[in-house]
């Protein structure tokens, strides 16, 4: 997994509350537990105006030009900016695969739901949690300047506006632990490779018949 220290990126508006991951990635696309190729996907009944198969090009789609990541002010957008309740519905992980995959690293909204909040750490996104009165001055100014760019600093937790404006976050320390070393859940579990080592040594020694019948 991907290690998050810093990221300052164009910020895009998804400007609707209660987007659920069916929304984020339509349940026809969910064949694949590669964790990657899901990007052409993301919000397809919003981006495209025809309805998405698997397997199909779709660069070859015709596009809604009413959806923000379709207008060039947002091509290169790494920062979602979302409103309440994003992330809701099915736990799909591919949810979190598919905002990754398009080029997200960080998702700021009031509130997230809590499978979608938890399945984006182990996932090497950072969500944010911030004050909806906030979050309402992000839209305006993500509107007014073209090319809006925040700033995000996990280890300060702190998002900073080109004005020069700082809002704290909060963070459990155990995932911002992960997310700064880039460590997944086998990522964690490696951390104590050696005391596993030295357990399975301990324990081959006080109860070899245990070991034994696994190898026959």
């Amino acid at each position: 997994m991907r290690a998050f220290t810093q990221h300052k990126g164009v910020v895009a508006p998804m400007d609707r509350s209660n987007v659920d991951t069916d929304m984020i990635i339509p349940k026809q696309f969910l064949k694949s537990i590669k964790r990657s190729g899901f990007g052409p996907n993301l919000f397809d009944e919003l981006r495209y105006l025809d309805e998405g198969k698997p397997d199909q090009d779709c660069s070859q789609r015709p596009l809604n030009p009413d959806f923000f990541l379709n207008q060039p002010r947002y091509k290169s957008a790494s920062i979602l900016l979302a409103r309440r309740n994003f992330g809701c519905g099915s736990s799909r992980e591919h949810a979190p695969w598919a905002l990754d995959d398009y080029g997200f690293r960080v998702i700021i909204a009031p509130s997230f739901a809590d499978i979608f909040y938890n399945n984006c750490f182990k996932n090497g996104l950072l969500p944010i949690v911030l004050e909806e009165e906030v979050v309402d001055r992000l839209f305006g100014e993500v509107e007014r300047e073209e090319g809006y760019r925040i700033e995000v600093d996990l280890d300060a937790q702190v998002v900073k506006t080109p004005a020069g404006e700082e809002f704290t976050f909060e963070v459990d320390p155990f995932r911002k632990h992960c997310l700064l070393n880039g460590l997944d859940d086998i990522g964690v579990t490696l951390e104590d490779g050696d005391a596993i080592k030295e357990y399975e040594a301990a324990r081959r020694k006080s109860a070899p018949w245990l070991f034994d019948s696994f190898n026959g």
